[in-house]
């Protein structure tokens, strides 16, 4: 959404283009985690919103849904990492764990309106899901559309070796659809579709680069943290972003290669984006939800930016 850095010199003693305007801080309404000095300032007419020259007056929303919210071993019953987006241009799957695909049909998502899956890093539980999502674009879905799947260096052999352990023979199937491979590196925008992605490196070993994402699509902007301890990487990663999406394993219990909600807690005043939800919880983290302030994912929950 984009709101004017100024008052525009045409607009005197409260009137803009013939119309009564009053001046409101955007912050009312598009929740900003951000100091007062820091908020934008937007005009709202009886009509309409004030939209700077050059700036379309079609303000997109893109819709996220937690198909899936949970960790590697299903605590609390939550179905492996997948978060669908919907946006006006293209709809994207950011991770496939291995429960993806009842998780999307939970949800009545239309897989074939899926045109790109983007992976944070080479675990199960984040892309497991993808013999099975590409089986049923075969036997079900009837798929024609041609479907992205962009992750670090190493995700088109490693996609293809999982489908070749699950079903022998699938990767090499010439499917009805194209299927092609895009491999991202450090910190380098690349175009996935329509999508704008810029991968950070994180630390979680996986056998390839983990990363975090952050993912411009229409108006709006994303990060995810994948799975990571803490690195300032996120900070890059999620600034100006309208949603920060990252995992707490645990309330306060330090393990390598994750993070805890203390300290994802410590370092929220570094974190410069609209919104933070935590996801990718433990069952002991779980069972903190009450004693925290941060907003979390559930299965099935669904936000729009």
């Amino acid at each position: 959404m984009q709101w004017p850095n100024e008052l525009p010199n045409f607009c005197t003693n409260g009137v803009l283009n013939g119309e009564a305007i009053f001046i409101t801080e955007a912050s009312l309404f598009h929740p900003v985690k951000a100091k007062p000095t820091e908020r934008k300032i937007c005009l709202l007419t009886a009509h309409s919103v004030f939209i700077p020259e050059g700036k379309s007056n079609h303000m997109s929303e893109t819709t996220i849904t937690f198909a899936g919210s949970g960790d590697t071993l299903g605590s609390g019953g939550r179905l492996q990492t997948c978060i669908h987006t919907d946006a006006d241009s293209t709809q994207f799957l950011l991770d496939c764990g291995a429960s993806s695909l009842p998780a999307l049909k939970r949800h009545e998502i239309d897989l074939n309106a899926i045109d790109a899956i983007l992976l944070t890093h080479l675990h199960g539980d984040h892309f497991g899901g993808i013999p099975f999502f590409v089986l049923d674009a075969q036997l079900v879905s009837k798929r024609t559309d041609p479907l992205i799947i962009a992750g670090p260096p190493g995700t088109e052999k490693r996609v293809r070796a999982a489908m070749d352990v699950m079903f022998p023979g699938l990767s090499e199937v010439n499917q009805e659809f194209e299927i092609s491979y895009v491999e991202l590196e450090d910190r380098e925008e690349t175009m996935v579709g329509s999508l704008r992605v810029t991968p950070y490196r994180v630390v979680h070993p996986s056998g390839a680069p983990p990363y975090a994402l952050r993912v411009v699509v229409d108006d709006s902007s994303i990060a995810y943290s994948g799975d990571t301890e803490w690195t300032d990487a996120l900070v890059d990663a999620a600034r100006g972003t309208d949603v920060f999406i990252c995992e707490a394993y645990f309330f306060d219990r330090e393990v390598p290669y994750h993070i805890s909600y203390d300290t994802l807690h410590s370092h929220y005043a570094e974190l410069e984006c609209d919104r933070t939800i935590i996801t990718h919880m433990s069952e002991e983290m779980l069972s903190r939800l009450p004693d925290i302030e941060l907003e979390h994912a559930d299965d099935g929950k669904q936000i729009t930016i």
